[in-house]
């Protein structure tokens, strides 16, 4: 929908004059040389929300997942890892906002520097093990046929699983005759203390 038929339609629900103007200073999130944003009315909040079919944002906490933190992952050569496809439960759990609700997570401590420009070693990956479709540059933890677990970034054009470091040693993994690894799940998200 254009700014204009948005303002037509505010004007037209709320009964005052919004011009095209007015919705593109609703948009701003910051000041741009003399123009500022304008601030939304909760009516024409509402009057937007019922004419996009969006709900509004609402200030409510997002919801904590609890994940457990059962292995150590290597971001450098394949390692051993432990048995990610299953639950300990002795291991020791997080919790954790703005995860997929849907997902089945796992969190593992990064291992190497061959991530560390995004995950620097001693961080938490929290990784949706349901999520194991391919994206052009999405990370993912793999596994290759012995067992052993990495995570990389993933590059299509030839397929590729790389290094994103400042490490230049480390070198992209190219599979072997097209066979691409296991994907044991996506990484979302990176906790590093400071």
């Amino acid at each position: 929908m254009s700014g204009a038929e948005l303002a037509r339609q505010l004007t037209e629900r709320l009964g005052t004059s919004i011009d095209r103007a007015a919705v593109q200073k609703m948009m701003m999130t910051a000041p741009t040389g003399k123009t500022k944003p304008r601030q939304v009315k909760a009516a024409e909040l509402m009057a937007i929300a019922d004419i996009t079919g969006y709900a509004p944002p609402t200030d409510e906490p997002q919801a904590l997942i609890e994940v457990p933190q059962i292995s150590l992952v290597s971001a450098g050569r394949l390692a051993e890892a432990e048995a990610v496809e299953f639950y300990d439960v002795d291991a020791t759990h997080i919790k954790v906002a703005g995860l997929d609700p849907d997902g089945l997570w796992i969190a593992l401590k990064v291992e190497g520097d061959s991530m560390d420009r995004i995950s620097p070693p001693d961080s938490i990956i929290l990784v949706n093990v349901r999520d194991k479709r391919l994206a052009p540059n999405a990370c993912y933890v793999i596994a290759d046929a012995d067992g052993s677990a990495s995570y990389k970034r993933y590059r299509p054009n030839p397929d590729r699983f790389e290094p994103v470091s400042t490490n230049p040693a480390h070198e992209p993994m190219f599979p072997d005759d097209g066979n691409m690894p296991a994907i044991i799940g996506r990484v979302r998200k990176t906790i590093l203390d400071m």
